[in-house]
């Protein structure tokens, strides 16, 4: 007769798998969100990178909202994006705020944020 136990019973492995379950399902439903954040700011760095210093407003935002597309970004768009001029560059600032469905009324909230500074120097 063993005088130990050993192992796990099954409803204890029930329990650890309901519980890396919900952590796996809640990275796949913030995946997209990420995603999407990830090409929003891969587009304000090609937008930086390819200025030439002479940019308005208007052109840097016509170049978003083309990458937008291109990307088919749908969280924010080109209007959203708020530029403003810091010392001889143009801060381009980004902030959004994105919602994903967990289960029934619970889901998760994230805030973005990114600001890029395009030609001049650069920002404070």
């Amino acid at each position: 007769m063993r005088t130990s136990q050993r192992g796990i019973t099954f409803l204890g492995a029930l329990i650890l798998v309901a519980f890396v379950g919900m952590f796996v399902y809640a990275g796949i439903r913030l995946t997209p969100i990420y995603i999407e954040y990830m090409n929003i700011a891969k587009a304000m760095e090609q937008v930086k990178a390819e200025a030439s210093g002479t940019e308005t407003p208007a052109q840097i935002r016509t170049q978003l909202d083309k990458r937008f597309n291109i990307d088919y970004i749908d969280s924010v768009n080109a209007k959203d994006i708020e530029i403003t001029k810091e010392g001889s560059a143009w801060a381009v600032h980004c902030v959004y705020d994105a919602n994903a469905p967990f289960v029934a009324n619970i889901s998760f909230s994230v805030h973005f944020d990114k600001t890029v500074y395009v030609g001049g120097n650069q920002g404070p």
